[in-house]
C-alpha cells in the first residue's frame, strides 16, 4: 500500500484486513465524506449568522466588522484548535475515526464560517467563488485521476511530499516570526510573487487530492475494515478545508 501526503493516511492504517465481512469501499467513502460536508456547512452557517447578527448592532460599519469578528473569534480559533486535536487523535487511533471525523467537520464547520463571513465583508461575492473553485478543482483533479492522465507514481507522491512539507514548514515559521512582529511577505502581500506563491500553495493542494483518492482506492482493493471510510472521508475533509483557505487567500489576493 503507498503513502499519501496527507498526514492522515498511513500504510498501517489499513494494514489489518477485517473480520466482520464489511469492507471499506469508495463510495463508502463518499458517502460520509458527503456526511461531513453536511455537517461542517451547518455549524458554518450559525457562526456566519452570528457574524452577521453581530455586525447590525452597529451603526458604523467599521464598528459594526469588529463586533462581528469578536463575536465569532471564540469559536474560530475553538474550531481550528479542535480541529487540529481531532485529526490527530484520529492519526493515532484510527479505529476512533467514526468519532472525530464527524467531531472535526463540526469544529472546522465553527472556524470556516467565521472565516469566510469576515472575507465576504471585506470583499463581496468572494465566499461562492472559493466554494466553487474548491469544487470544481476537485472534481477536476477526480477526472485527471479515473482518466489516468495522471498517473499516481512514486516520483509524483515523493515530489508532492516533499512540496507539501516546505510549505508546512513556510507556514510555521511565518508563525513564529509573528510572535516577534514579523512575518514572510509572500505568503499575504497581492504582489505578483505574492500572489505566485499562492497559486502554487493551491496547487500543492489539489495534487494531494490525487494521493488521497489513490490511496482511497487502493485501501478499498486491500479490504481494510469498513470504519476506515471515516478515515478516508475525514482525509478528503482535511485536503478540501487547506484548498478552500488557500482558494480565498488567493482571491483576496487578487481583488486587492
Amino acid at each position: 500500500m503507498r503513502n499519501s501526503s496527507n498526514p492522515v493516511f498511513k500504510n498501517e492504517l489499513f494494514k489489518t484486513k477485517t473480520v466482520d465481512g464489511q469492507v471499506m469501499t469508495v463510495n463508502g467513502t463518499i458517502n460520509k465524506t458527503i456526511i461531513l460536508l453536511i455537517l461542517a456547512l451547518v455549524t458554518a452557517a450559525w457562526t456566519w449568522m452570528r457574524f452577521s447578527s453581530a455586525t447590525l448592532v452597529s451603526e458604523n460599519a467599521a464598528a459594526g466588522v469588529a463586533a462581528g469578528i469578536a463575536a465569532v473569534q471564540p469559536y474560530m480559533i475553538g474550531g481550528l484548535i479542535a480541529g487540529l486535536i481531532l485529526a490527530l487523535v484520529a492519526f493515532f487511533k484510527p479505529r476512533t475515526a467514526p468519532f472525530t471525523a464527524p467531531m472535526y467537520a463540526i469544529a472546522e464547520g465553527f472556524a470556516l464560517g467565521g472565516l469566510s463571513a469576515i472575507f465576504e465583508v471585506r470583499y463581496p461575492g468572494i465566499v461562492i467563488q472559493a466554494v466553487g473553485l474548491t469544487f470544481a478543482t476537485m472534481a477536476v483533479m477526480l477526472f485527471l485521476y479515473r482518466s489516468k492522465l495522471i498517473r499516481v507514481t512514486n516520483k509524483l507522491r515523493t515530489g508532492i511530499m516533499a512540496a507539501t512539507g516546505g510549505i508546512l514548514l513556510i507556514y510555521v515559521a511565518d508563525m513564529v516570526m509573528g510572535f516577534f512582529g514579523s512575518s514572510i511577505g509572500i505568503i499575504s502581500s497581492a504582489s505578483p510573487l505574492g500572489i505566485g506563491f499562492s497559486l502554487l500553495v493551491v496547487g500543492i493542494a489539489a495534487f494531494n487530492l490525487l494521493l488521497d483518492f489513490d490511496f482511497i482506492e487502493r485501501a478499498s482493493a486491500n479490504g481494510a475494515s469498513q470504519k476506515m471510510e471515516w478515515l478516508g472521508a475525514l482525509a478528503l475533509m482535511v485536503t478540501l478545508v487547506w484548498l478552500y483557505m488557500e482558494l480565498l487567500r488567493l482571491l483576496s489576493k487578487l481583488r486587492r
